[in-house]
């Protein structure tokens, strides 16, 4: 089992720190993960309109970092996943019961909402019945975990100068109709590779995508009980 690096923190922890500016920057990084796990399920929950949702997304999340929700958090009883449901829950059941009147402000940049984006994928979702809300909120969030690992390694390769790298793997491997998955025989050709030149930027593109899947993972847990727990569960 690959050792995460010791360079980087648990955005769980730092959002409890002291510290404006660390809060503020674990605060931007739990909003990149969850903000569209959080409006789906409020969408589902909840039964409102896409701008409802959003709304609340928004509000949800800048009430979070004004009145710091997530201090009382205790790993040694629920995972963190579970404890930002849970006060999601109940900041949407409030704010309901006061007619949906939400207080903005406290100086923190707005959450960025690509809300058609996000009402495309709920409605390619909802051609199945989903009845299982907690199984929902945890498959978002692996989606989210797998969304934000791709763009790191997109960005990497990009960096690295091997653009194409990125680009066989999201052809290949983030492909989401099987039917539609070429050959390493049709790759070859379309990027002007060899066969052999594919297996191994593929290989190479799976090493470092896994390796960014385990550093999200890393830091979205906060502690190393609950990291090798959520390990397992992600590799069984």
């Amino acid at each position: 089992m690959p050792s995460f690096p010791a360079t980087r923190h648990s955005i769980v922890a730092a959002i409890r720190s002291d510290r404006t500016e660390i809060r503020q920057s674990a605060f931007d990084t739990l909003v990149r993960v969850y903000w569209k796990t959080v409006f789906k399920y409020v969408r589902l929950k909840w039964h409102v309109s896409p701008d409802q949702a959003a709304d609340l997304t928004q509000a949800f999340f800048l009430r979070a970092f004004e009145k710091d929700f997530f201090a009382a958090f205790d790993p040694s009883r629920a995972r963190f996943r579970t404890f930002l449901r849970t006060c999601l829950d109940r900041f949407v059941a409030n704010a309901r019961q006061a007619d949906g009147r939400l207080k903005r402000g406290g100086g923190v940049a707005l959450v960025p909402i690509d809300l058609p984006e996000a009402e495309r994928e709920l409605e390619q979702q909802a051609r199945h019945a989903i009845t299982d809300l907690d199984a929902f909120f945890h498959r978002e969030w692996l989606r989210s975990l797998f969304t934000d690992a791709a763009a790191r390694l997109r960005d990497a390769c990009a960096a690295r100068g091997r653009p194409h790298r990125f680009a066989l793997f999201e052809r290949y491997d983030l492909i989401e109709d099987e039917d539609d998955r070429p050959s390493y025989a049709e790759l070859a050709r379309r990027f002007d590779l060899s066969a052999t030149d594919v297996t191994n930027e593929l290989a190479a593109a799976r090493r470092e995508f896994r390796r960014l899947v385990i550093a999200a993972l890393r830091e979205q847990c906060a502690t190393d009980e609950e990291f090798e727990a959520e390990l397992r569960a992600l590799s069984g």
